[in-house]
């Protein structure tokens, strides 16, 4: 067997796995906190409601979470919902990422 051809298929395997991990996309949901992603993604606007974005901890999450579910929430999120484009400000994201998010948004004393 040649050793110097057991070597570079090594070599070119092992830049290929590390190539394919770096270029995968990451959630962020395996270590981030809703706060986390807040603030990297959502304080923005709904630290003080630009373009009519709700506020964090303010009583409008309720009306919203009741009429449309946390789902549906979540979907708003995902599709975009009026000046909010699609993702938020997070295209990263997972799904669960956005529940995080919404979830540290609501008010403290809110039940899920």
């Amino acid at each position: 067997m040649d050793h110097n051809y057991s070597t570079k298929n090594s070599s070119v395997f092992l830049s290929v796995v590390v190539w394919i991990v770096l270029m995968t996309p990451q959630s962020t949901c395996a270590t981030t906190t809703g706060k986390a992603i807040y603030n990297k993604a959502c304080k923005q606007c709904h630290a003080s409601g630009i373009a009519g974005a709700p506020v964090i901890g303010d009583t409008q999450w309720i009306l919203r979470l009741k009429r449309k579910g946390l789902e549906g929430l979540v979907k708003s999120v995902k599709n975009g919902l009026n000046a909010m484009p699609a993702g938020g400000m997070c295209s990263q994201c997972s799904e669960s990422d956005y529940k995080k998010a919404i979830k540290y948004m609501l008010p403290k004393n809110m039940p899920m």
